[in-house]
């Protein structure tokens, strides 16, 4: 069996990629995470064009991880703990369609453990409006956007974790 067939992706937008990022780098069998952009119309987007508003994507991290040692589901289930998922298109002080909360999924049974999840949610009284979409293209962003505050340090602005599921 190759590394490749070892390893799943999962693409998870919920405001600052760096953010989202950031407590996705933390998991057990999570093996890379990667920022970049998706959702939208523009080929090669650039974190200058997604910031215009005007491409359509949503800033986004695309998980790379390995499914014996974590899942779709439970990284599904973090996505929700560590943002605002009734928040449109914005999370904290990040305003516009690029922050929007999103998971895009790569198969059906990823869609389906997103939907069941929702659903969970709002039978616990939470509203959600996290947009559930289609992979697309995925346009990773510039190098100085990866890793960010593993980097640079500090902790992310807009994102937080509460205990949902």
């Amino acid at each position: 069996m190759t590394t490749a067939e070892k390893t799943d992706r999962a693409i998870f937008a919920s405001g600052c990629f760096w953010g989202t990022e950031y407590y996705f780098q933390k998991v057990k069998g999570v093996i890379k995470t990667t920022v970049g952009f998706t959702g939208g119309s523009k080929e090669n987007a650039t974190y200058r064009d997604v910031c215009s508003g005007t491409t359509g994507h949503a800033e986004a991290v695309e998980v790379t991880f390995d499914p014996s040692l974590t899942s779709y589901e439970e990284l599904t289930k973090l996505f929700f703990e560590t943002h605002n998922p009734a928040q449109k298109n914005r999370q904290g002080p990040d305003i516009g369609s690029q922050y929007r909360s999103a998971v895009f999924y790569k198969v059906d049974e990823q869609k389906e453990v997103t939907e069941r999840l929702i659903q969970t949610l709002r039978e616990k009284g939470h509203e959600v409006v996290t947009e559930v979409a289609k992979a697309g293209d995925f346009w990773v962003a510039e190098d100085k956007h990866q890793q960010y505050y593993t980097k640079g340090g500090g902790n992310p602005y807009c994102h937080s974790y509460t205990k949902k599921f």
